[in-house]
């Protein structure tokens, strides 16, 4: 079986960039495939969402199959299951394997009613534990009803979200354990702006783990989406000091990229990498590396 190039880059011992790229709300795959060209050399993979916020795209399947196929660059495919039962979770599983796909974040999926397609009825007939669960059973060439599956299995490299700054501490420990307990290989964080709280993650339950976290690090473009999203997005919190920052900047843009770089500086001293996001401005996670001093990743064969 093939291995995942970024479960060899994680043995490897590297410090871990990934970024994310959504998927078009239409047909034309061509500003995905731009955005996602821009990143090549400076990320060990790339994160297809799907349906992110439950506003629609594109399949992440396809769309993580023609960044492999077209670009070269190795995906993070991300599954939801607000909008699949066990039947259709397999098989995209099934299908996403074929299509040469390596790596799957499992994901439970953000409630309908946040999107842009209220009425749509909601699935979770599972959630991401038990998505690992089965990602784990198809890795040993079991369906979700444990019997074998005859044209063969997968051996997936699986990973999971995790939220440092989670308003539980117990809640957040226990979803990270069930998750461990599942299978997971790495995880993801959510949009990280507390670094003392990421600090107590990594040393509770993070560096125990032996498993690698990635922190996740969002460009603020300016003061107005900053605040856009504290009032949009479940559980983030950005501090007001980085928003009279971006407001008070003769380039707010410019701003965000510096406050990304020192996140990320930050995030080194911490944890095994970073996850960058930065909604349809791709091209600009270049610069927040170099600003932090990172040089392009090596790509493990």
């Amino acid at each position: 079986m093939e291995f995942s190039l970024f479960g060899k880059a994680i043995a490897s011992g590297q410090f871990l960039i990934t970024a994310e790229v959504a998927p078009p709300r239409g047909s034309d795959v061509s500003q995905m495939l731009h955005q996602a060209k821009a990143l090549k050399g400076y990320v060990h993979g790339i994160n297809i969402t799907d349906s992110s916020r439950a506003v629609l795209g594109m399949s992440p399947v396809v769309a993580s199959w023609l960044i492999q196929q077209e670009l070269g660059i190795e995906t993070i495919c991300q599954l939801a299951c607000r909008d699949r039962n066990r039947i259709a979770l397999q098989g995209d599983l099934l299908g996403a394997w074929a299509l040469g796909i390596r790596n799957i974040l499992a994901l439970t999926g953000d409630p309908v009613k946040a999107g842009d397609q209220t009425t749509a009825r909601p699935v979770f007939e599972y959630e991401s534990v038990r998505l690992l669960q089965l990602i784990a059973k198809f890795n040993q060439g079991l369906d979700a009803n444990d019997k074998p599956l005859p044209e063969g299995g997968t051996n997936f490299f699986k990973g999971a979200a995790i939220d440092p700054q989670s308003g539980s501490w117990s809640g957040l420990q226990r979803r990270f354990e069930r998750k461990l307990a599942a299978g997971a290989e790495f995880f993801q964080s959510q949009l990280i702006t507390d670094f003392e709280r990421l600090d107590k993650f990594m040393h509770v339950l993070g560096n125990p783990s032996q498993k690698p976290i990635l922190a996740g690090i969002f460009l603020l473009k300016s003061a107005k989406n900053a605040i856009f999203i504290n009032k949009y997005v479940p559980g983030v919190n950005i501090p007001e000091s980085i928003i009279m920052r971006l407001a008070n900047a003769p380039e707010p843009l410019k701003a965000g990229i510096a406050i990304a770089a020192e996140q990320v500086k930050a995030a080194q001293q911490l944890c095994q990498g970073v996850h960058l996001m930065a909604v349809k401005t791709e091209h600009l996670i270049p610069q927040i590396l170099q600003q932090a001093g990172i040089a392009k990743v090596e790509l493990v064969s």
